[in-house]
């Protein structure tokens, strides 16, 4: 009984064995296999070339950069850019000319020197806030300042008429009393007297009225003057405050995109112009 369980077990370990090696094998076969056959795996077409770098310098060109500061994406912009340009000029059917070359550098140069002052007016972001929130304090101040201006010229104006009114009042009385007093005088000499002291009565009168008329017009031509030297300073501030949101809005809004597709679009053309001078192998 022995000898047929040890022979049994030895059957079953020979026969795990070969299957064992024999999946070995297999596997060595097929790692074989794949490598030969990416080893002879053709290079695409120049026209497969062609249609594939085109069709990343579209998907480039059209990237919109969603969050400021949109600079933050400049750089892998870039990077992503030349990998495009550099795969499409790594296959040996490309013949990159000089031409080509040319084209290609400054158009880089192009893109980055516009990118680069993109970042530099990016930069200018908070200064561009802080002086927008300056301006918008002061136009409040001089709002301020005009309301407390226009007030205490109003009581000023009120005070002076006031006084001028009461005035007025008085020497209407007073040569109201003198005109009384010389129809009540039969004396000449007196009656005299009493004459001139009406008509200076009148004359005190007349020219307190006067003076209250120089004194409205003057308040009414000081006010039209604060008036619209408040609306001139507030139109200047207003008009700035304008300008500086419209450049805020721009400096929010992601103006790279222009620069970005255009150089997209200069190397789509080189790259066609290329291609137009590759002569065709059949």
């Amino acid at each position: 009984m022995s000898y047929r369980s040890s022979s049994r077990r030895g059957s079953g370990e020979k026969f795990q064995k070969s299957a064992h090696e024999k999946a070995k094998a297999k596997a060595q076969k097929h790692r074989v296999g794949g490598k030969y056959l990416q080893e002879e795996m053709p290079e695409p077409t120049l026209k497969e070339i062609s249609e594939k770098t085109l069709s990343s310098l579209n998907r480039l060109g059209n990237q919109i950069f969603a969050l400021s500061p949109f600079s933050q994406y400049f750089d892998d912009w870039l990077v992503n850019l030349r990998q495009v340009i550099s795969e499409f000029g790594s296959y040996q059917t490309v013949n990159s000319d000089e031409t080509f070359t040319k084209e290609r550098t400054q158009i880089f140069l192009d893109v980055e020197a516009s990118l680069a002052e993109k970042r530099l007016q990016e930069g200018n972001l908070t200064e561009e806030a802080k002086a927008l929130a300056d301006n918008n304090h002061l136009l409040a101040e001089t709002d301020k300042e005009y309301a407390e201006k226009t007030r205490e010229l109003s009581n000023k104006r009120n005070a002076d008429v006031q006084h001028l009114t009461n005035k007025i009042r008085e020497l209407e009385d007073e040569w109201a009393k003198q005109q009384e007093i010389k129809i009540s005088i039969f004396n000449p000499i007196a009656r005299r007297k009493a004459a001139e002291k009406l008509a200076q009565a009148g004359q005190n009168l007349k020219s307190a009225k006067n003076e209250l008329e120089v004194t409205l017009q003057t308040f009414t031509a000081e006010q039209e003057k604060m008036h619209d030297n408040y609306e001139k300073k507030k139109q200047e501030l207003t008009e700035k405050s304008e300008s500086l949101q419209k450049e805020l809005e721009k400096l929010e809004t992601d103006t790279s995109v222009n620069s970005r597709q255009s150089a997209c679009n200069a190397l789509t053309c080189a790259i066609n112009a290329l291609l137009k001078r590759t002569p065709t192998v059949s």
